[in-house]
């Protein structure tokens, strides 16, 4: 009888043991593939993803958080606060206490972060002021107001210019064939737009004098305005559209000189896109597919030099964005699932590649072609789980230690990070 009691009480406290464990939000928070989570300060916890190794950290606890672009700045001054979104509001996370702060209640349309101040520039919905805001005070100051239909993107490097782009006269709209698919939604409705030849402006806003320059009228569909992290005269911007249908990756001087193409496609299928400057301010990397879909690179150009170099991806490691500490010797990925261009059937990771130079004959300079290497890959977080309609962004942290990225793979989005 005590024997049978004792299973009993044993059993019961099994059972008991296991309704704990399955109750727990935090063990709901980390399914697999991840291993037990531990609780860090402020609101992040962290696990080791069970088939990588590497621990990862969830870093903002609101859901529906997401980080910034791929190719935008996140950090003010120093590296100490990241700013990322939740639903159309921003916030400040300080990068060692892992607290954040919510900075605008009203909604934004689009922000650019200060990398020498701690300062946000934002637009709010169905408003055309540009606002600035003081991320460690909080003290928000109206700049301006910009032409309807603005959008701005770009802050330059010595913080007095503002980037951005807007349609000129009324901005139309494009319907939306739900019975399509969700990717041929999106092909049709770029498709349209392209087709339509809006006349559009790309132009500077001098943030000590607040004038508006043009740097340039087009009918061409203009978009991912970058300044060049050294040059504050020095702008990317891209000709929007499908790829394989547009020449994408562009740059000009803020005085409207230099207006330049910098991969001109030479095969039917060729894309090249979701560009991005290198930390040196002169080197361009993008997404290089010739054709699409088939043979795959992220390719580079030397704006001073003209040299270009292309390291090649295997289909399974090729991801939708990319990134590169300062120093190129390290780049990550976002990976991508199978509705994605590359069709990789193991293709959902956040990965970490190690960039190789390729063997090439010395006999003769063959300094004027183009460079070749391939990428070693390794795997950092299994992303099996993300619906990649939500698209991670991959960017390095200031120190280079983290690679940080937004998933959904506990099921609402969150900003997470990765140790390299």
């Amino acid at each position: 009888m005590r024997i049978h009691l004792a299973l009993l009480s044993a059993r019961s406290i099994l059972y008991a043991a296991l309704i704990t464990l399955l109750l727990s939000p935090l063990v709901l928070a980390a399914q697999p593939p991840v291993s037990p989570a531990t609780s860090l300060t402020g609101d992040a916890f962290s696990w080791v993803d069970r088939d990588t190794g590497h621990r990862v950290m969830r870093l903002t606890a609101e859901p529906e958080s997401e980080g910034l672009y791929f190719n935008e700045n996140a950090f003010t001054s120093g590296g100490t606060q990241m700013i990322y979104t939740v639903s159309r509001n921003f916030y400040a996370l300080d990068m060692t206490t892992y607290k954040s702060r919510k900075l605008e209640s009203d909604p934004i349309t689009c922000l650019v972060v200060g990398k020498l101040t701690p300062t946000v520039y934002f637009m709010k919905v169905n408003d055309n002021g540009l606002y600035a805001m003081d991320v460690n005070s909080g003290q928000v100051r109206k700049l301006a107001d910009l032409p309807a239909n603005t959008t701005i993107s770009a802050l330059n490097a010595d913080e007095t210019l503002i980037a951005g782009t807007y349609v000129e006269g009324q901005k139309p709209t494009f319907g939306v064939n739900m019975n399509l698919k969700e990717s041929s939604r999106r092909a049709t409705m770029m498709d349209e737009r392209l087709a339509a030849h809006l006349p559009m402006v790309l132009f500077t806003f001098n943030l000590k004098t607040a004038e508006i320059m043009t740097v340039l009228h087009s009918t061409d569909w203009l978009s991912h305005v970058q300044f060049s992290p050294k040059d504050p005269t020095l702008l990317m911007y891209c000709h929007e559209g499908l790829w394989w249908k547009v020449d994408r990756v562009w740059t000009v001087h803020t005085d409207g000189s230099h207006n330049e193409l910098i991969h001109k496609r030479t095969m039917n299928g060729e894309i090249a896109g979701h560009e991005f400057w290198d930390a040196d301010g002169v080197t361009i990397w993008y997404d290089l597919q010739v054709p699409r879909g088939q043979n795959f690179y992220l390719a580079s150009y030397n704006t001073d030099t003209g040299a270009r170099k292309w390291y090649s991806v295997e289909r399974d490691a090729w991801s939708i964005h990319y990134n590169a500490t300062p120093d190129d010797k390290l780049f990550c990925g976002d990976g991508g699932d199978y509705a994605q261009v590359a069709k990789s059937k193991n293709g959902q990771w956040i990965e970490l590649f190690s960039p190789r130079e390729s063997p090439v004959p010395t006999e003769i300079d063959q300094t004027g072609l183009t460079q070749s290497g391939f990428f070693v890959t390794q795997h950092l977080v299994n992303m099996a789980k993300q619906d990649y309609k939500l698209e991670p962004n991959v960017r390095f942290s200031p120190d280079h230690k983290l690679v940080i990225f937004s998933s959904n793979i506990l099921g609402p989005s969150f900003v997470f990070a990765v140790e390299v």
